[in-house]
């Protein structure tokens, strides 16, 4: 393949900032308790379901919040390929720093687990620990060609269908039944514990197919070589392929679209939509210039680990709390009831933490693992 020409060397993609940012903030409403707010409110109405789409599926389907970390995942891919490209460093020379970032967010990672539960643990199945190895993963191939990259994704999901079907664990030989699956072994091993969620370590596998697709949009994106609307084209068919294999395995039987354990099914569903968020974003903002509102997700964009940190933990130890006496306190006054106030209160919250980094982005103070 033809090494792309960076069509602007200097200039950000602005689609990329406010994907990112967006997700940021989607996952500080979560922390934020907003969705759970709402639930009450919405419960036996039209919005029930809408609601519904903001929280994990218990197992087999997809729903909105099961996009989320594959975005994030994907995004990952993009930003490190693109800040690879411009940093114009030779590949083995980089590998100190992608080594170091991925030891931080595995430490942070771990260390997130213990602040939940109030104790050292050692747990891997945070989305930080799973970017950890993912980005190791995604970068030792950074600089192959797009059917190299392509060929070794889809070989990560074929070894992760083997692993579940025919490893044959006593105990362990049912690959699509919760606590009973290759998956849940391998946490035994790791960890001696299993998830209670159904979440395992090893989704870091198929996964990295997520952030190997992000370098894979990054190489298209910044190619001056390829047409604007060409680009859009090609993530758009390749979101359908995508969509269409990951459904049709679902739909047929032979693989179930399951999160928990990031089926291959769930991956290339996942991955579909994800593309096409991608080439949607980078058509209404970068190619029709419609960007209005932009910096509202671009300032959360900016700081993106950063944040994400303080919502899980200086957000769920103590500021939802501390917001919430101030909140409920004066609206008590009111007569509203307790539901609209714990909305109140979520959608306080997550205005203290976008202000904080519109304040970030303001004083240009970026934090970078």
């Amino acid at each position: 393949m033809k090494t792309p020409v960076p069509s602007s060397p200097s200039k950000r993609l602005l689609s990329l900032d406010v994907m990112r940012g967006w997700i940021m903030i989607l996952l500080a409403a979560e922390s934020a308790q907003l969705y759970r707010s709402l639930r009450p409110l919405a419960k036996d109405s039209w919005a029930e379901g809408i609601v519904r789409q903001f929280f994990h599926h218990a197992w087999n389907g997809l729903r909105f919040w099961d996009l989320v970390q594959p975005a994030f995942m994907t995004i990952a891919g993009v930003a490190m390929y693109i800040a690879f490209t411009r940093k114009g460093v030779a590949w083995s020379a980089n590998w100190p720093h992608v080594l170091r970032r991925s030891l931080r967010l595995l430490v942070c990672g771990v260390g997130l687990h213990c602040i939940y539960q109030g104790r050292l643990v050692w747990e891997l199945w945070n989305v930080l620990t799973q970017l950890s190895v993912t980005t190791i993963i995604a970068y030792a191939i950074i600089q192959k060609s797009v059917r190299f990259q392509i060929i070794v994704s889809v070989a990560l999901l074929v070894l992760t269908e083997l692993c579940y079907r025919t490893t044959g664990i006593p105990g362990f030989d049912q690959p699509f039944t919760d606590q009973h699956n290759f998956g849940n072994w391998v946490d035994l091993l790791l960890m001696g514990k299993m998830n209670s969620g159904g979440w395992v370590t090893i989704n870091c596998i198929p996964t990295a197919a997520h952030t190997i697709w992000g370098v894979l949009i990054g190489k298209i994106l910044i190619d001056g070589n390829i047409t604007q609307q060409r680009k859009v084209t090609v993530l758009f068919a390749a979101g359908a392929i995508s969509l269409a294999v990951g459904y049709g395995l679902d739909w047929a039987g032979v693989t179930p679209i399951i999160k928990r354990i990031a089926t291959s099914s769930f991956v290339l569903a996942s991955g579909g939509w994800v593309l096409w968020t991608a080439a949607f974003l980078f058509w209404f903002i970068d190619v029709k210039k419609r960007n209005g509102g932009a910096w509202v997700p671009v300032v959360v964009g900016m700081n993106p680990i950063f944040i994400y940190l303080v919502f899980e933990t200086v957000g769920h130890q103590w500021l939802n709390g501390a917001v919430a006496i101030f909140v409920t306190g004066f609206l008590g006054w009111t007569g509203m009831t307790e539901d609209w106030m714990n909305v109140a209160s979520a959608l306080v919250t997550l205005g203290l933490y976008w202000g904080l980094c519109y304040w970030l982005y303001r004083k240009k103070i970026f934090f970078k693992l």
